[in-house]
């Protein structure tokens, strides 16, 4: 998912992209998507781009006409528009012919050359969005890279918030304190500070009120007050890591993160915890999956288990079932020969003899009900009808039973 760092490099793209290329016309949206239109439409027009935590902000500014009468007449706009996007988990920016517009392209600007160019808004799983005349989210603290003095201010403010109560990995996901902050830039900043995942914010935060750091070791509490995690002087301050490890991506600039490409190999050289091997990982308890090395800490969900290791409990519960005890498959061939499965048990052709298949144990109720039943034993009275019904003369309704043998009529 795009985080402050992508974002950032997104209007950078935008600003080296369309740096002196002039666009025309409306602003077009895909018929798919359900965001608002945008309702700008100018005969020449430029397109600008400033990010700020995870939302960039494209600006439309229009060309000065030599004729404002006309511009009127025909609805041309003359004031600039900001709009502003969120990326949501695929979003991004390109530039392209208009022949080579991407498939899911939702938003796009054209310019006013021949052959046309398009600048588009790519989003493939289409939870991106846009605001036309928007401003920055309100709900949103200042930029962790850009307004890193208001932002530490803000965090250092609001401590006694009930927000804080949380684990700091789950706080490090909050926009009102930390915009900008990822999955992975979270799992990145606490494995470099060495800090359990899931200890109480507050108490990585208490002691950070001065952006210099004090000499001394400061020490992270725990509910249980059994175990003590100290942060020092060597790996620096969370807040200032906020602000210095997210820019440390943008420098890898277009060798890191490029959705177009696909080609994150110098992004995946650079992360140290975030889905590398070695580190665990365990859902929080938004369901989000936290990296992490060592213990998690206190606050840990109970029985939360890490998504690869609930496909691996998946499979060895599957594993080679038999009517015998479980076989491993690494077993040799001739012990897997011994186990016979119940199918092999059931379509096995029956032999005669001794060899014959043994019936099958009758169950508990079925042996109840064979006790209780009993031959009907026929009375003298019985007994003399039959013989007199026996020894009658055969009639048309049907075969008769006679000195065990079975005659018809028409048999005479």
């Amino acid at each position: 998912m795009p985080e402050g760092p992508e974002l950032h490099l997104a209007s950078l793209y935008v600003n080296k992209m369309c740096n002196g290329v002039v666009f025309t016309g409306a602003v077009r949206k895909s018929e798919v998507s359900k965001n608002p239109d945008v309702p700008f439409i100018c005969e020449a027009y430029r397109i600008t781009a400033t990010s700020r935590g995870k939302e960039v902000r494209l600006t439309l500014t229009p060309m000065k006409s030599d004729d404002p009468k006309q511009r009127v007449k025909t609805g041309q706009a003359d004031q600039p528009m900001d709009i502003v996007f969120r990326f949501g988990m695929s979003g991004y920016f390109r530039l392209t012919t208009e022949d080579e517009l991407p498939k899911h392209a939702h938003l796009c600007f054209f310019s006013k050359e021949t052959p046309c160019r398009v600048l588009s808004f790519v989003d493939v799983r289409r939870f991106g969005s846009w605001q036309p005349s928007g401003v920055w989210q309100p709900g949103r603290g200042p930029c962790i890279m850009f307004e890193y003095k208001s932002f530490r201010e803000n965090v250092l403010s609001h401590l006694s918030d009930r927000a804080f109560d949380r684990p700091i990995c789950e706080v490090l996901l909050n926009q009102k304190y930390f915009n900008g902050i990822g999955n992975y830039l979270r799992a990145e900043i606490l494995f470099r500070l060495n800090i359990p995942p899931f200890v109480p914010a507050r108490n990585v935060l208490e002691g950070l009120e001065s952006e210099d750091f004090c000499d001394k070791e400061k020490p992270v509490k725990n509910d249980t007050n059994t175990k003590t995690s100290f942060i020092t002087e060597e790996s620096g301050d969370l807040l200032r890591l906020c602000h210095t490890v997210p820019l440390e991506v943008v420098n890898l600039g277009g060798k890191g993160y490029d959705p177009e490409k696909a080609d994150y190999s110098e992004f995946e050289a650079w992360l140290q915890c975030y889905y590398v091997d070695g580190m665990k990982s365990i859902r929080d308890h938004n369901g989000r999956t936290m990296w992490f090395k060592g213990d998690p800490g206190p606050m840990a969900p109970k029985d939360s288990k890490s998504p690869k290791a609930k496909k691996r409990a998946k499979k060895e519960d599957d594993h080679d079932y038999t009517d015998e005890k479980k076989v491993s498959r690494s077993h040799s061939e001739s012990t897997t020969k011994k186990t016979v499965t119940k199918q092999e048990i059931v379509t096995k052709t029956p032999k005669k003899g001794k060899d014959a298949r043994p019936k099958e144990a009758k169950s508990k109720r079925q042996r109840e009900n064979t006790r209780d039943v009993k031959t009907p034993q026929l009375g003298k009275k019985s007994m003399a009808r039959r013989r007199k019904s026996s020894s009658a003369e055969p009639t048309a309704a049907g075969p008769q039973r006679r000195s065990g043998r079975v005659t018809r009529q028409n048999d005479k």
